[in-house]
């Protein structure tokens, strides 16, 4: 992203949600007509997860999943510089009392936030309330882009952002002074520190640190997930009820619980999960890629 791109970003931030949204619809459709590249992966992804819908179908639910993706991209410019009225107005917390209980408890907090496309926007909604540690990867290659993703998280209250390499000492600490850890596990990162457990039937690298994490700093875990609302209407960031038994004595079981939950929730609103995403890059000795 260039620094003209930020100035249209900055521009466009000013607008009604109502009429941003619109606009951010044609964004994505043409991000569908001439993203080659990321239209395949998705179609991709959505034929191995949803194999009983037919081609038609599938299109449909592709050409959704890149409306609220140009969505997401054009109201970020509310994210990195929306008054705290106005994003407040926007995203809607339900459920901040099961975290205030528990903080109030002395109990660390793992949210549990998989990657839907209103990620970074209810992320920042909750650091208006709540000092929270995240882990933070840089994008090297887009200095500009990097310095506006750090400001969106960071610009309210003391948020800490740790570099993925700062490992799980830090994270740790963190929790148990008292910070939620809004975490986001469930993307493909490589065969380090993952497993193969299904994820819509297939095998998919997934990494344990939920399962390890909520061990080593006796957390509990909170469903964190943001749901983008029709048009104007903004987003409800919903915070659910405390996971029971969790973590268990069994890793693999824990984290292919992790993934059937994030099915269930993904199948309740499946434009919005974030299918740009090579999900199955990483594939099980001797098996064909997808991609």
């Amino acid at each position: 992203m260039s620094r003209i791109g930020v100035v249209v970003f900055w521009v466009l931030h000013w607008l009604p949600l109502a009429v941003l949204s619109r606009l951010g619809e044609v964004l994505g459709l043409v991000l569908y007509v001439f993203g080659n590249s990321r239209r395949r992966v998705v179609n991709t992804n959505l034929a191995l997860c949803f194999p009983e819908l037919d081609a038609a179908a599938r299109g449909r639910l592709a050409r959704r999943h890149f409306r609220v993706v140009g969505r997401s991209l054009l109201e970020r410019g509310v994210v990195w510089w929306g008054s705290r009225e106005r994003l407040a107005r926007m995203v809607r917390v339900e459920g901040a009392e099961r975290l205030r209980d528990l903080q109030a408890a002395g109990t660390p907090v793992i949210l549990l936030a998989p990657h839907f496309v209103g990620l970074d926007m209810g992320g920042t909604r909750l650091t208006m309330n709540f000092d929270v540690v995240s882990v933070y990867s840089r994008q090297k290659n887009n200095p500009v882009l990097d310095r506006w993703l750090y400001h969106g998280r960071s610009r309210f209250g003391d948020q800490l952002l740790l570099a993925r390499q700062d490992g799980v000492r830090s994270s740790v600490k963190a929790m148990k002074a008292g910070r939620p850890f809004y975490y986001l596990p469930d993307l493909d990162y490589g065969r380090r520190d993952a497993i193969f457990v299904p994820f819509f039937g297939v095998p998919a690298a997934t990494i344990t640190g939920l399962s390890r994490l909520a061990r080593v700093a006796g957390a509990a875990v909170l469903p964190c997930v943001t749901r983008m609302l029709p048009g104007g209407a903004g987003y409800v960031v919903e915070i659910g009820e405390r996971w029971s038994d969790f973590p268990s004595a069994d890793v693999e079981a824990d984290t292919r619980r992790m993934n059937a939950w994030l099915e269930g929730v993904v199948r309740t609103m499946p434009e919005q999960y974030y299918w740009v995403h090579r999900r199955f890059k990483t594939r099980p000795p001797g098996e064909v890629k997808f991609y």
